[in-house]
């Protein structure tokens, strides 16, 4: 009997790679990249997916965090200066020689909208964006907003008395109307919107993922597919 050691040239030779087929590869390929992809995404998002869903809890209840609200109010006068900015001539736009002087108008009183609204804020420290600021005959009204803020002043054009009450809904609130994108400015707009970008990718990663663990592929889809149905169910059912 014919035996061969380790140190003949036989046993020394490399072995071949195993040969894939295209279809093998690629498949191998996106199994890696989806992986990767899943995992990271879902590192990166976490604290996203976390902050959601707990002001989904919040914001299903706000009745159980309704006395956390807080108003004061103010009172104070505005300058008449401010109230009573002259705008421009409408005639220094145009040609002397060619005016008609019984069509003449004479200046409309404008108030100083940017001044009265950096004095309230100096005064009572108000924050937020202005939402609203409406000149009527006898009154000025401004209205600022932010998540979980609101600030509201009457001004008497007449004399520059004011009533301003201010309105803060506490924590809660403010995690709240991040969670809607209420209030809350372009900035803060797009943070949502990426959000939810990194969320639509964790899921479709997970999806694709459950198509490479061939003992849990059936039994994944399933489940995935019986609770879309039973969210489906509930909302036929129960949803006015």
């Amino acid at each position: 009997m014919t035996t061969t050691s380790d140190n003949s040239p036989a046993a020394t030779l490399p072995r071949k790679p195993a040969q894939y087929s295209l279809g093998t590869r690629i498949r191998k390929g996106t199994a890696i990249v989806t992986r990767w992809l899943h995992i990271y995404l879902s590192i990166v998002s976490f604290a996203v997916v976390f902050f959601f869903a707990a002001t989904g809890i919040t914001l299903n209840h706000a009745e159980w965090f309704s006395r956390q609200v807080q108003t004061q109010h103010y009172r104070g006068i505005v300058p008449a200066a401010l109230l009573h900015e002259s705008s421009e001539r409408h005639s220094d736009k145009l040609d002397p020689d060619k005016l008609d002087p019984d069509k003449l108008q004479p200046d409309k009183l404008e108030p100083d909208k940017l001044g009265i609204v950096e004095l309230l804020r100096n005064r009572h420290k108000i924050h937020g964006s202005v939402s609203d600021f409406r000149v009527e005959d006898s009154q000025i009204s401004i209205s600022f907003k932010g998540p979980g803020y609101a600030a509201d002043a009457f001004i008497d054009a007449t004399n520059g008395n004011y009533d301003l009450a201010e309105t803060r809904s506490g924590f809660v609130a403010i995690i709240n109307d991040l969670h809607k994108g209420r209030d809350t400015g372009s900035v803060w707009s797009m943070v949502i919107d990426v959000s939810a970008a990194l969320l639509v990718l964790v899921s479709l990663t997970g999806l694709v993922l459950i198509w490479f663990v061939y003992k849990r592929r059936t039994s994944g889809l399933i489940l995935a597919t019986a609770a879309g149905v039973l969210c489906w169910l509930v909302y036929r059912a129960f949803v006015p």
